[in-house]
């Protein structure tokens, strides 16, 4: 005989609250009220995106285009292995190879290179500062010499600053042919995500078509004729048709692929007009500035050959050189920061990252759908062949 379940109650040492006390029942139902919140708030948030989701139909399409898929829908035959195999495929290669061209440009480019010719014109001319402050501490020191030194000073600066506006110059012109070539890698890519989406919108209305009547009517037939080989034509028909369903949804993935190079050809394109309002920046601002303290150095030195303007040419030549050091910090630590600053920023790889991600979410609930739907009429036509053995096998008898 079993034993009787004890009334008697569990005691313990711990100072927990006992379950169904006021403060823990107040703690589940905050619980439970919160957890509410979040869910509606997760439905929100889904809800704001199915209603802002786009969704690929003739909508998209100008009325020359929808003549054109109208046109070519009809001649879309799903019977046709190879051709549900090969179809759309010409867009598809082309996306790719501009998505190995847009990779092509950017491996060959070397925007470094700039930011190293833009850092040695830095450089040189902070080099050519300190030389000329030194020279005029020598001046009062040596008495002679002093201004064909200078001069030799800054020839040799000259000289090498002029290397540096030729590379410069040089590296404007690429830049200025990359920003054309982008331009038209956009264009040609807009063009490529124009065809993809008139092949996806053909394909959908002829899928939706040979389903509702080609489909349907096998499906009659079988359902009247109860023969296998009917049954085994619907069947054979419907999986041709989930065949051009998954291609038309690659066809999809390719579009998306071209929607986000749009922005990314921009992204490169935008790089490159920053490199080059830098270098334009430094070819008519900063060297010409430069020059002009040159001349005013020069001039200065000559002055104080008088032995009455030595006090006052002393004080102005340290000012010039204060201001020149502060410019060119200014200018160095500017240069040092644009040198130093990502191609791309983290946030725009974040985002696509987490686009990609949503994407591939997204498939692979398409593919285990899809899956599951062929799961389930598979077993349904083996209910179907079932139940017409069993009326034959009742007609026998």
């Amino acid at each position: 005989m079993a034993e009787m379940e004890s009334n008697v109650p569990t005691l313990t040492l711990e100072p927990t609250e006992p379950v169904g006390a006021p403060g823990a029942m107040a703690e589940i139902a905050k619980s439970a009220v919160e957890e509410d919140a979040k869910k509606e708030a997760e439905a929100a948030k889904q809800a704001e995106r199915d209603a802002n989701a786009i969704h690929v139909n003739e909508d998209m399409l100008t009325e020359e285009e929808k003549k054109a898929v109208n046109e070519f829908y009809q001649k879309i035959d799903i019977k046709d292995s190879n051709m549900v195999m090969q179809y759309g495929a010409s867009a598809q290669k082309n996306i790719a190879n501009f998505s190995e061209s847009a990779l092509n440009s950017v491996k060959t480019k070397d925007l470094g290179e700039i930011g190293q010719d833009l850092a040695s014109l830095v450089t040189e001319l902070k080099t050519v500062g300190e030389v000329e402050k030194k020279g005029i501490s020598g001046f009062f020191q040596k008495k002679k010499h002093e201004l064909d030194a200078l001069k030799n000073t800054y020839a040799k600066a000259e000289a090498n600053v002029d290397k540096i506006v030729a590379n410069l110059e040089n590296h404007q012109v690429v830049l200025m042919k990359d920003i054309a070539m982008f331009d038209q890698m956009y264009d040609l890519n807009m063009k490529y995500y124009k065809e993809l989406t008139m092949y996806i919108v053909a394909g959908k209305k002829r899928l939706e078509q040979v389903r509702a009547e080609d489909l349907e009517e096998l499906r009659k037939k079988a359902e009247e004729t109860g023969a296998q080989e009917d049954a085994q034509a619907y069947n054979d028909f419907a999986n041709l048709c989930n065949r051009f369903e998954k291609k038309l949804h690659d066809l999809e993935l390719t579009r998306m692929i071209s929607i986000q190079m749009g922005p990314q050809t921009r992204l490169l394109q935008n790089n490159d007009t920053q490199m080059l309002e830098k270098i334009q920046s430094s070819l008519i601002n900063t060297i010409p500035l430069w020059k002009s303290q040159m001349v005013l150095a020069l001039g200065i030195e000559h002055g104080r050959q008088a032995t009455e303007a030595q006090a006052a040419v002393t004080e102005m030549t340290n000012s010039l050189l204060k201001k020149n050091a502060d410019t060119l910090k200014m200018a160095t630590i500017a240069t040092a920061k644009e040198a130093e600053r990502s191609v791309v920023d983290i946030e725009t790889l974040k985002h696509t990252n987490e686009q990609l991600i949503t994407t591939l979410d997204e498939v692979m609930k398409i593919q285990t759908d899809g899956a599951q739907k062929r799961k389930e009429a598979e077993a349904e036509l083996g209910r179907i062949e079932g139940e017409l053995k069993k009326k034959l096998m009742e007609l026998k008898g």
